[in-house]
């Protein structure tokens, strides 16, 4: 019996902000509607972002348990926690510093989405899983990932494309700063 494929990270909402014909005619938006392009590329983007630091989380678990059974390291998982929590070994963050203004929305649904990733292997209790089922586990994991990190990195150019579209207005004339902070304060 085979696994069902989650459906890739963000779901629909992502497929949305990807597809080409997104930004079509942007230029002729209002400045309010722009704006809420902006606004719901951000929140993808921080549902994203969330999902991948509690798939990385579990990933680096499921990798140092191997890594631990490996080397024939007698320290438990446990033991071993602020030493995987303090991301030694990890490349740079490939994050672009961005400010985040909103939270997450749904975190449930995106732990949910994580956990699809890995159907057949409960998690909870990696020291007691086999190294077959930990190696499948960080596979599905990586590869989950990758495909949610490509999506980010969409998601993000989405966002940079939008606000290159209001710089341009603000840098043209074509929007006015007084507006934007009278527009803010009533909110």
């Amino acid at each position: 019996m085979s696994v069902p494929t989650p459906a890739p990270a963000g779901g629909t909402a992502v497929d949305e902000l990807l597809d080409p014909a997104f930004l079509d005619g942007v230029e002729n938006l209002s400045m309010p509607d722009v704006r809420a392009l902006r606004q719901q590329a951000e929140q993808a983007e921080v549902n994203l972002s969330y999902t991948r630091r509690l798939l990385q989380g579990r990933l680096d678990i499921v990798r140092r348990e191997l890594q631990r059974r490996a080397e024939h390291d007698g320290r438990s998982l446990v033991d071993l926690l602020p030493e995987i929590l303090s991301e030694k070994g990890r490349g740079p963050a490939h994050g672009l510093g961005r400010h985040q203004t909103v939270q997450p929305s749904a975190p449930e649904r995106l732990e949910h989405w994580v956990t699809s990733l890995t159907p057949a292997d409960d998690l909870s209790d990696v020291q007691a899983l086999p190294d077959d089922q930990l190696e499948r586990a960080a596979r599905a994991l990586g590869d989950g990932e990758r495909g949610l990190s490509q999506r980010r990195r969409g998601v993000q150019q989405v966002m940079d494309a939008l606000a290159g579209e209001l710089g341009r207005r603000y840098r043209e004339g074509l929007a006015d700063v007084a507006q934007l902070l009278a527009d803010e304060s009533r909110h």
